[in-house]
């Protein structure tokens, strides 16, 4: 047996040792330099100066080897500092390629755009393979197009070809169009022939961390205005791109199994004579590996059997998330070693607390408490869930800590504390009024979508509450707290967990009772959110248990019964409102808190909902969670014991009944 597996070991060194020797030969050529833009209408900054500063930190942390995660999706969007030397950066890479590819072109991305705007607070230069940006502002706030680039090709359509080229051509970048906006990667492409011997090709891409929507109101716009008169064209947006060409431009193995057609570059033949010999190498070596290592299996096997695995959690292996593990140190040293004036707050498995490292970057320190409910599963958890998400509305991770007892993740900084702090005070809730609240409803709704739907991911947070949604400076929300998160398969629509986790108030009664959740147990809390915001009043512990309407969900359906659902507006508001719009979200709240699941709306309908007033919105059934009188036979109650008559601590365990 020991010998076997040496041969093994042995062939495997001998197929990495050839391969490395060869590595030389075949290095990727330097990414097609497009073009680049410097906003004239923005300001400079001195050579010296903090935004200076901050701009290298933003670029090299862009250009890092620790960022393969994001090299091998595509994208990755930071941070650095604060106004005014507020930097916001980001790269996208063309949806078919490889990480190696993807971070060569980064890296020399990184080198010639200061070269190019050296002095502009924003910046944006293009390739073929990747695109570079910076500004001293969010640029994914800005998703419709403001400036770009166009190239055209020089060679027009025959007039005879003409009205057909433009028709096939339109209707591909539509329906890419419409594939790319509801794609994970914002990407796809199509052919179609125009002759009977000649085809396009067109490849549509959008940057992920916009929104379904966003998206494709940018390649619309895009379509409108690319030219279809000449034999190929491309427009480069700071939000999305599209471009046609009569040649095959993209890898089509992205989405094919099958090896795509030869394209119209032609490697030269001493290349491809090494990516011949490097393939028969491989499978080679790679047969030879898989019959010795079959062959001791099986030899093994014989004598003992071996448990395996299970499969059905996260992987451990933390490198896998793409974060920055910080040396704890460091971070002892950023809080000033966790003093209270530094103390943010206190959440559901720990303390939060305002780190300020040396550069100058604040963030949110959060320390598990050694003998919180969450162990180094849901920690792991949380880090890698986290590390892959990129979107204005979810908190972003910078890093974690793991040494000895000690277990920290280290977020970026929200300065406005989180939802619960300002919702709930009497004095405090004044600074929110509708129009902000409004806007914190549907920034919420776009954040559940992205982990729902629109994520590489599908990802249920089951811990969604007042508390674990944080404000930024302009009170835009972001979700928090995934420690609880759990991630779905792709065709996975529930799960059943004997271990319910979350917030009693929140927890929609399937989950509760009988341990089933699903995206609709979010939708469910995302309703009691709604009603919390529109109130200013918690679910649980605003009403006498022993009154009638118990919580704030049955007090909303009785007004919403009674036709006055303007009862259970905040009276903060006054008259600053308008009665159709909080009205309207009145109902959607009572749509996702209805008792069964399959009733609830899903998340993407919601944020139509919330977005379109067009939209006509069914009469909503009777909530979970529902205190009933004698009187009322509208529905099976659900009993007060069972879910409402507790407080809106976090839970790490409940026995179903």
């Amino acid at each position: 047996m020991e010998k076997c597996w040496e041969m093994s070991a042995y062939g495997f060194l001998f197929l990495l040792t050839f391969l490395t020797s060869l590595r030389p030969s075949i290095q990727q050529p330097r990414p097609e330099y497009v073009g680049y833009k410097c906003s004239a209408d923005t300001s400079s900054y001195l050579e010296n100066s903090t935004y200076s500063s901050n701009l290298t930190k933003l670029l090299s942390s862009l250009s890092s080897e620790e960022n393969d995660y994001f090299f091998s999706i595509g994208f990755q969007s930071l941070t650095v500092g604060e106004k005014p030397d507020y930097v916001f950066g980001l790269y996208l890479c063309r949806g078919d390629l490889s990480l190696e590819v993807c971070r060569d072109c980064v890296n020399i991305a990184v080198k010639d755009i200061r070269n190019q705007c050296s002095n502009g607070k924003e910046a944006s230069i293009y390739y073929d393979e990747c695109t570079l940006r910076y500004a001293d502002r969010n640029i994914l706030l800005d998703p419709v197009p403001k400036y770009g680039q166009l190239m055209r090709n020089q060679q027009t359509v025959p007039a005879n070809q003409s009205d057909r080229f433009s028709e096939v051509v339109l209707s591909l970048m539509n329906e890419a169009a419409k594939e790319a906006a509801v794609s994970r990667r914002k990407f796809a492409f199509k052919k179609a022939n125009y002759t009977s011997s000649q085809t396009v090709y067109v490849m549509v891409q959008c940057t992920p961390g916009i929104s379904r929507e966003n998206c494709s109101r940018c390649l619309q716009q895009t379509i409108k205005i690319l030219p279809r008169d000449t034999i190929g064209a491309r427009l480069l947006w700071p939000s999305c791109n599209i471009r046609y060409e009569p040649n095959l431009f993209y890898n089509e193995t992205v989405n094919q199994a099958s090896p795509p057609p030869p394209t119209h570059r032609q490697p030269g033949k001493g290349k491809k004579s090494i990516v011949i010999i490097i393939a028969i190498v491989v499978l080679l070596a790679l047969s030879a590996m898989l019959f010795i290592a079959c062959y001791c299996f099986r030899a093994k096997r014989a004598k003992k059997t071996y448990e395996t695995a299970a499969a059905h959690d996260v992987g451990d292996d933390i490198a896998t998330a793409g974060s920055l593990q910080f040396d704890f140190k460091v971070i002892e040293a950023a809080t000033d070693k966790f003093s209270e004036s530094n103390k943010l707050g206190q959440g559901g498995f720990g303390e939060v607390y305002k780190g300020t490292f040396p550069n100058g970057l604040q963030v949110a320190v959060k320390r598990l408490s050694k003998t919180s409910g969450q162990g180094e599963k849901e920690f792991k958890n949380e880090v890698i869930v986290v590390a892959k998400l990129q979107h204005k509305n979810l908190v972003r991770l910078l890093g974690f800590c793991l040494e000895r007892e000690e277990k920290i993740l280290v977020y970026e900084f929200v300065p406005n504390k989180s939802l619960d702090y300002f919702l709930f005070d009497s004095t405090m809730k004044n600074q929110l009024d509708w129009t902000r609240r409004y806007k914190i409803i549907r920034g919420i709704a776009r954040g559940i979508l992205y982990l729902h739907q629109d994520s590489r991911l599908t990802i249920i947070h089951r811990d969604l509450k007042a508390g674990n949604i944080l404000l930024d400076d302009d009170m835009n929300p972001k979700v928090a707290d995934f420690g609880m998160a759990r991630i779905f398969k792709m065709d996975q629509t529930e799960a059943n967990t004997r271990r319910v986790v979350g917030t009693y108030g929140y927890m929609s009664p399937e989950y509760a009772m009988y341990g089933k959740f699903s995206m609709k147990s979010d939708v469910y809390s995302f309703g009691i959110l709604v009603l919390e915001i529109i109130s200013g009043k918690k679910n649980i512990g605003s009403y006498q248990m022993d009154s009638s309407e118990g919580n704030l969900v049955t007090y909303a359906w009785r007004v919403w019964n009674n036709e006055s659902p303007m009862e259970v507006v905040d009276p903060s508001f006054q008259d600053s409102y308008q009665i159709n719009e909080i009205t309207r979200c009145i109902h959607i709240a009572l749509l996702c808190v209805q008792e069964e699941a399959e009733d609830r709306p899903t998340m993407s309908t919601v944020v139509q909902m919330l977005t379109t007033s067009s939209i006509a919105l069914a009469a909503p059934r009777p909530p979970g969670c529902f205190f009933q009188t004698k009187h009322e036979k509208s529905g099976p109650s659900m009993g007060s014991s069972a879910l409402c008559s507790v407080d809106d601590a976090s839970i790490t365990h409940v026995t179903p009944r």
